[in-house]
């Protein structure tokens, strides 16, 4: 049977716009899928729909479909999204107003079924992970586009794969191979060079968007458009393999894939085959996700400029200390970021940054009292004295929660383009997850003479943020990079290449296939990227930050 291709033309809400259509005219593609929803997302939608009842999905992507809807028809190209966030079916119903306004006959299907926040008091947003076959009976229906809300990422890809090749439930590894070959789709073009450690190893200004062209047994074959920009290699696969994932079981709704069966290798170029991928059933509940408000937040940078850099630090602390002090917020942060430099050519390179960032539930504390007492040290305080920007009034921030209920308690519906409703069945057999042993360690290099040098001249990496916790996966591009990395850096030295970890739990999963080990650092994101816990809240930098730190390397790897 031929493969189905399908692409991807979104990686998050706010991608480029411009995707949807070099994906419909750079080449053959039978389905192109649009990924628009995040943890943050979803609290921004459900933001904007307190604001506005008939808001809660992606306005993008309508606009975007505007300019393409005749094309995507013309040329028989399917579109599934989960552009339809808080309201798949007001999204649904928006794209045939659309339709009937230019005249294009197009069949348009939503999945619902997700939004248990009802279920749920106290949050903004509480909804379940759902998976693929809601999408599946949509297109085995005659849709032409289909609208989800929150389903997996990977279920926009495993949902067509089953309508294409008449996979049932049970097929466990069909499904997972759909799963990973989704998972490297979902984030568009960081499986094409995008955010790439190794970037300059190809022309990365502009790179095309990511296909898979996916076979009836679940295996497939990463590539793009020809003439498009970036590249794909087994590293780019790898890197987005590695992303915002665990340990070797990756679970869903559909399937768990086992990551430590993934076999890559390069068919070609551009061309990256993806085959081995072991399934197994699903958990026994459905994943959800719980956006709520946790308080409010404010925020001041002070410029510290020039000599006694920590002098003038201790003075500001000093003073502010008593407005801290008559109604002391929850929490309080102080942090010092040293970016000054001595005998500085130019003043930025001659400042620091002292930030202070409070946060508590009512936006009185951390408001206007705190922000006026810093704005009155302006003739008071260190010489040099100014701030990045006029404090503020307190800023509402977001938390969010993962919790598990059974499938039962969610009522995942296909809706299909003539109104029917098809209930989608929970899964016949399902696992409770367990931890994968680990596989034994490669062969240690021979003794040799090393070289203090930073650890990203021998290995790549790529991290990200699940809720509060955040993985980093690093992995060696070699036999020898491999035998050395596995045995050099474990949890313990992890820890101390990055202080942040020190006090919380990590663990390292191995994953001898792609050469790799997968970090979880548990509670380094706090409460999850809306609460802005840290520098770089989502963690995207710290697999960047982990690569720059030096160590004692082999010679021969260098």
């Amino acid at each position: 049977m031929k493969p189905l291709r399908i692409g991807n033309f979104s990686g998050f809400y706010g991608d480029r716009s411009a995707a949807l259509r070099e994906m419909l005219t750079g080449g053959e593609v039978d389905v192109l899928t649009g990924d628009y929803l995040a943890e943050l997302t979803m609290l921004i939608l459900a933001r904007d729909r307190l604001k506005d009842p008939s808001a809660g999905y992606a306005r993008t992507f309508p606009r975007q479909l505007e300019d393409c809807l005749g094309l995507a028809r013309e040329r028989g190209v399917r579109i599934v999204t989960n552009a339809g966030g808080l309201d798949p079916a007001g999204l649904a119903g928006e794209i045939r107003r659309l339709a009937d306004r230019l005249g294009i006959p197009v069949r348009v299907a939503h999945v619902e079924g997700d939004d248990l926040t009802a279920a749920h008091p106290g949050t903004l947003a509480a909804h379940a992970y759902l998976g693929g076959f809601g999408i599946a009976e949509c297109l085995r229906a005659g849709a032409d586009v289909v609208v989800t809300g929150r389903v997996t990422d990977a279920a926009l890809v495993t949902g067509p794969a089953a309508a294409h090749f008449g996979w049932r439930p049970d097929d466990h590894d069909a499904l997972a191979g759909a799963v990973v070959a989704g998972h490297v789709l979902e984030c568009g073009t960081q499986a094409t060079g995008g955010n790439y450690a190794f970037f300059t190893e190809g022309d990365v200004r502009r790179p095309g968007f990511p296909l898979a062209e996916i076979h009836a047994d679940g295996s497939s074959v990463i590539t793009k458009h020809p003439g498009t920009g970036g590249f794909v290699d087994v590293g780019t696969v790898t890197a987005q393999l590695l992303y915002e994932t665990g340990g070797a079981r990756y679970a869903g709704p559909d399937v768990t894939a086992r990551l430590d069966t993934v076999r890559l290798g390069l068919v070609g170029p551009d061309r990256v085959r993806i085959e081995g991928v072991r399934g197994e059933a699903p958990p026994p509940t459905l994943k959800v996700g719980l956006n709520r408000l946790g308080g409010f937040r404010n925020e001041v940078v002070f410029v510290l400029t020039g000599l006694g850099i920590e002098a003038k630090a201790a003075l500001v602390r000093e003073q502010l200390a008593d407005a801290l002090a008559k109604s002391p917020p929850r929490e309080v942060r102080w942090e010092l970021v040293r970016t000054d430099r001595a005998d500085a050519d130019t003043e930025e390179t001659a400042s620091a940054l002292l930030r202070l960032g409070v946060r508590d539930p009512d936006q009185r504390v951390v408001g206007r009292a705190l922000s006026g007492a810093a704005v009155e040290l302006a003739l008071a305080s260190y010489p040099g004295f100014h701030v990045l920007a006029p404090p503020g009034k307190g800023a509402p921030y977001g938390v969010f929660e993962e919790v598990y209920v059974p499938y039962v308690g969610a009522t995942h519906v296909a809706v299909l383009h003539d109104g029917r409703r098809i209930p989608v069945p929970p899964p016949r057999h399902t696992r409770p997850l367990a931890a994968v042993p680990d596989p034994p360690l490669p062969e240690p290099l021979p003794p040799g003479p090393t070289r203090r040098a930073p650890l990203g001249l021998v290995v790549g990496a790529r991290s990200g943020d699940k809720g509060g916790n955040a993985n980093v996966g690093v992995w060696a591009r070699s036999e020898d990079a491999w035998r050395w990395l596995a045995h050099t850096l474990t949890a313990d030295a992890f820890r101390r290449l990055i202080p942040e970890s020190r006090d919380l739990p990590v663990t390292r999963h191995l994953l001898p296939n792609l050469r790799a080990v997968n970090f979880v650092v548990e509670g380094i994101l706090g409460a999850g990227v809306a609460a802005q816990a840290r520098f770089d809240p989502q963690a995207k930098a710290l697999g960047e930050w982990l690569r720059s730190r030096h160590l004692d390397i082999p010679e021969a790897l260098l």
